[in-house]
């Protein structure tokens, strides 16, 4: 905090000093202290000199980030769970349409497809006689049309074993204003749900562009009427806050984040390894970079609040099942991890930081 102080206010006789101060208590082996301050130190020499250590922007678009990002997914509680939370979201608002053995689910950001492994047994579970029927309708961006079938093939695999019948469509990347229920391929008897897994943090909003394709989506997406809208997101802001204010942030979250990592994983294991490259790049793009150049922009559940209820939204609160069967779930060796209901939304955290949040939208 030191060192975003004086960046802030341009005292750079004594950045070289507590600098020096900070490599000696940083270790990219060590314990979870001396690796967040490691990953601290890098994002702050990026944003004193992005010439000599240039800020990670392209490489957050790398397919070793995107296979980081799907570890830290698996791997830790808070974030596995937040998938399970959207799943039960979306099984529970389709019980009580017409249709119920039916479901249209459309993504945005569908990763490797962990959860909808996951939501394919639970479907396979609720056929009781009658299988279930799934369409997942996934948006390629930046080219990922042969990822995304790819994925597609292993998710048919997983449904054909537990008889589920699934069709899965990739559309090409959609301009928002061809956004519709025509181009999604979407149907009059068939319950449609829209999933947003830590997708829209790393959209544009006003702060960056006029066109504001953050809001824009999510109004595109009220017109498509869907019974449900998931949201999960990491509980951060790294959007509107100044620097120094997201150095703060960073440090106490990454730390909360890493701590919870080093509780579960021995300090040398190859996965937790790739998982803290993985966190070191969305911290410094977060600390060092600004405009466009600042692809990670959290924002936290007060904010997604507004943003949901001005495109139009209401906030279906998760019930007391949801969050009690998560809660069975949590590893119970592992007190530090939390789950609370809190404003609507179910959070889930370390030691009383709130690492995500899930919620659900009609």
């Amino acid at each position: 905090m030191a060192v975003a102080s004086a960046i802030s206010e341009g005292k750079t006789d004594v950045l070289n000093e507590i600098l020096a101060r900070l490599v000696q208590l940083a270790n990219a082996k060590g314990n979870s202290e001396q690796r967040l301050t490691e990953c601290m130190l890098l994002a702050l020499k990026s944003r004193l000199n992005s010439v000599e250590s240039s800020p990670p922007v392209t490489e957050l678009f790398s397919k070793e980030h995107a296979a980081a990002t799907q570890l830290l997914y698996d791997l830790s509680p808070c974030f596995k769970l937040g998938f399970m939370a959207a799943n039960k979201a979306i099984l529970d608002a389709t019980l009580d349409q017409p249709s119920c053995n039916k479901l249209h689910v459309i993504d945005f950001d569908i990763g490797q497809g962990g959860q909808y492994t996951t939501l394919l047994h639970s479907l396979s579970e609720r056929g009781r006689g009658n299988p279930a029927m799934i369409k997942i309708t996934c948006i390629a961006d930046n080219g990922g049309d042969e990822r995304l079938k790819t994925v597609g093939s292993k998710l048919s695999l997983v449904a054909e074993r537990l008889g589920v019948r699934l069709k899965f469509t990739v559309v090409p990347s959609l301009k928002l204003s061809d956004l519709s229920r025509e181009s999604l391929g979407c149907e009059l008897d068939e319950p449609l749900a829209v999933n947003f897994a830590f997708k829209l943090y790393r959209m544009p909003d006003e702060s960056v562009s006029v066109e504001n394709p953050r809001d824009e989506l999510l109004r595109r997406v009220k017109r498509l009427a869907p019974c449900v809208v998931t949201l999960v997101e990491q509980e951060i802001n790294t959007n509107t806050a100044p620097f120094a204010s997201r150095v703060g942030e960073a440090v106490g979250y990454y730390g909360a984040l890493f701590e919870s990592i080093e509780s579960t994983f021995w300090r040398e294991n190859s996965e937790r390894v790739k998982v803290e490259e993985g966190l070191l790049r969305k911290i410094a793009n977060s600390v060092a970079c600004e405009g466009r150049d600042r692809v990670e922009r959290c924002e936290v559940f007060g904010k997604w609040r507004a943003r949901m209820s001005m495109a139009g939204f209401e906030l279906k609160p998760l019930s007391e099942s949801v969050a009690e069967s998560i809660r069975a779930r949590l590893n119970c060796g592992n007190p530090g991890f939390t789950v609370k209901e809190e404003n609507g939304g179910i959070s889930f955290g370390w030691m009383g930081r709130t690492l995500t949040v899930a919620s659900a939208w009609r």
